[in-house]
């Protein structure tokens, strides 16, 4: 089978809640919250999906979804049975990154295979290189980032889930990032900066910090109130 016949994508959504929603009474916002567990569940059954929470991380977006599919009407089915449910009415959607998974140019890593996030903690952010980059010989490109590869072998604590956006979404690439050592990752960053190939970056923001959970503890976080067990979605 060809590589991209063995692609997939991958999908980021965040979602921010209107805070007139917390305000609601709350039988109201258990039924929303449930009807979002069951398309979420619904979805997950055949498909990867994970939960992030930003809440006290970012002002901005207070969950992120992560869906990884064969196609893209598998995406578009799921956000349109989402956005059915009680708690997407209250919601808004800031950011939105589309990829798909390729195997790197300058590396032998595989990256065609869908694979779950393991860390704690989740680093999302798009990435876009200047013109100038294209413009170099191929070999020059990869000369270039052997040492930001190496680099980042240093840190075997962190993995890198990069996927690639050329033409599908506005940046060029989704870099992600997962761990159970925030400060190994911020090492990481901070180090990569001083790479060649950094100097090449035209954008790498905005950046969000997850905390990795279900999406029912995800869901919970968004009013402070737990769902009850014998509410949930059988």
């Amino acid at each position: 089978m060809s590589e991209p016949q063995r692609r997939h994508f991958v999908k980021y959504t965040f979602l921010k809640v209107d805070p007139a929603w917390r305000r609601l009474p709350a039988k109201q916002r258990l039924a929303d919250k449930e009807e979002f567990l069951a398309a979420c569940e619904d979805f997950g059954t055949d498909h990867l999906l994970q939960s992030f929470s930003l809440v006290g991380t970012r002002g901005d977006a207070e969950l992120m979804l992560v869906g990884e599919t064969e196609n893209l009407d598998r995406i578009h089915e799921f956000h349109v049975v989402l956005a059915q449910s009680g708690l997407m009415k209250w919601c808004t959607q800031p950011y939105s990154f589309l990829g798909m998974r390729k195997t790197s140019e300058y590396s032998d890593e595989i990256r065609t295979v869908g694979r779950p996030f393991k860390g704690k903690y989740l680093f999302v952010y798009p990435f876009v290189k200047t013109r100038a980059w294209y413009a170099m010989p191929a070999e020059e490109r990869w000369k270039i980032m052997q040492g930001h590869i190496t680099m980042g072998r240093e840190y075997p604590q962190v993995d890198n889930h990069t996927t690639y956006s050329f033409g599908l979404d506005d940046q060029e690439f989704v870099v992600a990032y997962d761990t159970d050592d925030v400060a190994a990752f911020l090492e990481l960053v901070q180090r990569l900066r001083t790479t060649e190939a950094s100097a090449y970056t035209l954008r790498d923001t905005p950046s969000f910090t997850c905390l990795r959970t279900s999406v029912e503890r995800a869901v919970n976080a968004l009013d402070g109130e737990a769902m009850s067990l014998d509410a949930l979605p059988g």
